[in-house]
């Protein structure tokens, strides 16, 4: 059995298998999220990605695999691998938070989707907000920042999500959202991580400056269908 923090090297695998289990569509050794929450899957035996690449096609025409590259089957192709550099916060931010944060509700979630996916998009579905909760901070009765929680498993709970509106950005909002989710988790008596495209040079030096550090180097294989197979 791997240690608690070697779960993180297949975070998808073990959020499946452990807090959100009720999530998962399972292909033996390889398990993904149900598309419409989070396009993630991840494996614990090469040799049956192909087959369970294939049929989780059949049910979103892109996704990502996170971790060791999979083996692909006719048909799909790899799009790009996004290499992000996984880190980790050990104890809760010294960081005083000064804006109004709010938990936002079901009837916020259009507004919390069109803001992620104007910023960031690709990675986030109607149906994400369900996998943990999600902070906003509002200006001018406008939804202008968020951040929240995806991936889970017992010890350890993804931050995710980190976007601002490109018309406020600046203002510190980012960090004071991120410091809020990770206050949230360690009240939980969990660890919480991230993942950030390690090309991002500004974004590392946030979570750096909140004290994360960057555990490990990992890769979301992003997989599509060739254009006969659509």
């Amino acid at each position: 059995m791997p240690t608690p923090v070697e779960k993180l090297d297949n975070p998808v695998w073990y959020s499946l298998t452990e807090t959100h289990q009720q999530f998962a569509i399972v292909y033996d050794e390889v398990k993904f999220y149900q598309p419409d929450y989070c396009p993630f899957g991840g494996f614990v035996a090469m040799e049956q990605t192909a087959d369970a690449l294939n049929k989780y096609a059949r049910l979103a025409d892109s996704f990502f695999v996170v971790g060791n590259r999979p083996g692909l089957p006719e048909g799909l192709i790899l799009q790009n691998e996004l290499a992000c550099r996984q880190m980790v916060l050990d104890q809760q931010p010294a960081l005083e938070i000064t804006e109004e944060i709010v938990e936002l509700q079901s009837q916020q979630y259009d507004e919390l989707f069109d803001l992620v996916n104007l910023v960031q998009p690709g990675y986030f579905r109607k149906k994400t907000p369900l996998l943990g909760a999600y902070f906003g901070i509002y200006k001018d009765e406008k939804l202008v920042a968020v951040t929240g929680e995806r991936m889970q498993m017992h010890e350890y709970t993804e931050v995710s999500a980190v976007v601002t509106h490109p018309d406020y950005t600046g203002k510190g909002y980012a960090k004071q959202l991120v410091a809020h989710a990770a206050n949230k988790i360690f009240s939980e008596n969990k660890f919480p991580y991230l993942h950030v495209a390690d090309t991002n040079a500004g974004a590392i030096s946030l979570y750096e400056k909140l004290g994360f550090v960057t555990r490990r180097k990992i890769s979301f294989w992003h997989i599509v269908k060739t254009a006969d197979d659509k």
